[in-house]
């Protein structure tokens, strides 16, 4: 009571001019103000009749916990980037989603072990796995996935010729509600769907990957920004 008496009294003489004990107003009376705190701490531990070791290990246990909260707060985002090579090296495809600096979503991507980007989507709730293709002009799916997320293949008409690893096929125009990748999502998106036979596996093309404000290739990671 006595050190608040006397910090009030310093505070209201001093008013808005010079400095208490070399610290500024606002600094010394936040000194004050943890200055209380602490001895109020001190002498809830003495009066509980703590030995002196005893308050010395109490306190070095709170200090190692403070100081590891705080370095995991100042190293969050690159616990985030070793999280994000764990992840995608257990499970090659797994989009890793977090906000980026601009508060627009940001989703990365680990190059896989065939040295290509791949990546687990989502439509209209069923998970679909893709290969990332930038020289697609459009999202292309094979014909038994097509089937396996509720497109109707009676509605199907192959009448678009597309290019593919096997050379040319035919495609048909088909369009789906939802389709996400990791935190990005679109909806009611035109694609292709190959022909029986056609196409083994899910491109990922420009008809998705144009309607981000940007994409970029670092390295082993791709980041798709929203």
């Amino acid at each position: 009571m006595a050190l608040l008496g006397f910090a009030l009294i310093a505070l209201i003489i001093n008013h808005d001019q010079g400095t208490i004990l070399g610290m500024e107003n606002n600094q010394f009376g936040g000194a004050v103000y943890m200055g209380i705190w602490g001895a109020l701490l001190a002498a809830g531990i003495m009066g509980r009749g703590m030995k002196f070791g005893d308050v010395a290990r109490q306190l070095m246990i709170w200090t190692v916990i403070i100081l590891t909260l705080m370095v995991a707060y100042l190293f969050r985002y690159d616990a985030q980037d070793i999280a994000s090579r764990i992840t995608g090296g257990l499970l090659p495809g797994s989009p890793i989603s977090r906000v980026g600096d601009d508060g627009r979503q940001k989703v990365t991507l680990i190059r896989s072990n065939s040295g290509h980007f791949e990546v687990r989507a989502s439509i209209n709730g069923n998970p679909v796995r893709f290969l990332l293709d930038t020289g697609a002009s459009s999202v292309v799916l094979s014909y038994k996935d097509a089937i396996r997320i509720g497109i109707d293949p009676n509605r199907l008409s192959f009448t678009v010729p597309v290019s593919t690893a096997n050379g040319r096929a035919m495609a048909a125009n088909a369009r789906i509600d939802v389709m996400a990748i990791g935190s990005i999502s679109r909806s009611d998106q035109s694609v292709l769907v190959s022909a029986p036979g056609a196409l083994s596996g899910n491109l990922l093309g420009m008809s998705f990957l144009g309607t981000l404000s940007s994409y970029e290739v670092r390295g082993d990671r791709m980041i798709l920004r929203d």
